[in-house]
């Protein structure tokens, strides 16, 4: 893995791309297996945690992929408040117990880790692996792949219907956005991994019953209109590149 990382930064990110997405995927015929709800998907998502976790702090790379604290002071995030809007959102419809026991211990490790992964692969490694060369490609780049790499989830195994999947996919391209300007802007991933396993943890309590498509459209854009607001607040007030993105030496 050093190896990789050493010959090309940016191959190394897409590299734990392609093995996210192919565990998460064969996950789910295991959890059907185990007979329990995300049981392979949350040992699979602890696994690469760890080892990814391992792999950044034994080479002492926490600063450049944002595992430390922010740069800029709270105040200039407007205290965070319009993430705590987002993480809130998948309650504003009630709070339900949807699942058993077992599968909602599984369901919350396995979002708290995706909170973790994700950021740190996605805004981590692929946007500072791009931003080497050209920051906007890099904020694009790792923003739509974000999103479009939800697409997974109609081939999967998961259940999730065309429709539910295409909202997922442009609301996390809109998070994607706002979440890589955090990181660029303040050089610390910590505030985007505590907002996106929030999101995630919560979603498991969603009270989802009584939602028609149309009440689910208009959730989805209010989330996407308190998105893009504060992304343009935070690019028109933050100086640019707080965060220096030149490789590190081990």
């Amino acid at each position: 893995m050093r190896k990789l990382y050493e010959k090309n930064e940016l191959r190394f990110a897409i590299a734990w791309i392609v093995v996210y997405c192919v565990l998460q995927s064969l996950a789910n015929p295991l959890n059907k297996a185990i007979g329990i709800g995300y049981a392979a998907s949350a040992a699979f998502c602890i696994l690469q945690t760890v080892v990814l976790f391992t792999f950044i702090r034994k080479n002492g790379l926490q600063q450049r992929y944002g595992l430390c604290r922010p740069s800029v002071p709270a105040g200039r995030f407007l205290y965070y408040v319009p993430l705590l809007i987002l993480a809130s959102g998948n309650l504003w419809n009630g709070v339900a117990v949807n699942y058993a026991p077992a599968e909602t211990a599984c369901r919350i490790v396995c979002m708290l880790c995706v909170g973790f992964l994700e950021e740190v692969i996605f805004r981590g490694l692929l946007f500072t692996a791009i931003a080497k060369n050209n920051i906007r490609s890099a904020v694009v780049i790792s923003s739509v792949t974000f999103g479009i790499g939800h697409l997974i989830n109609l081939f999967n195994g998961s259940g999730m219907d065309l429709v539910s999947n295409l909202c997922q996919i442009v609301f996390a391209i809109a998070v994607g956005f706002l979440l890589v300007t955090i990181f660029d802007r303040g050089g610390s991933l910590l505030p985007c991994i505590i907002v996106h396993a929030a999101i995630n943890t919560l979603g498991t309590f969603a009270n989802d019953a009584d939602l028609t498509t149309e009440m689910h459209l208009l959730h989805l854009a209010v989330l996407i209109v308190i998105t893009a607001a504060y992304t343009l607040i935070l690019t028109r007030t933050l100086p640019k590149n707080q965060q220096e993105h030149t490789k590190d030496g081990f």
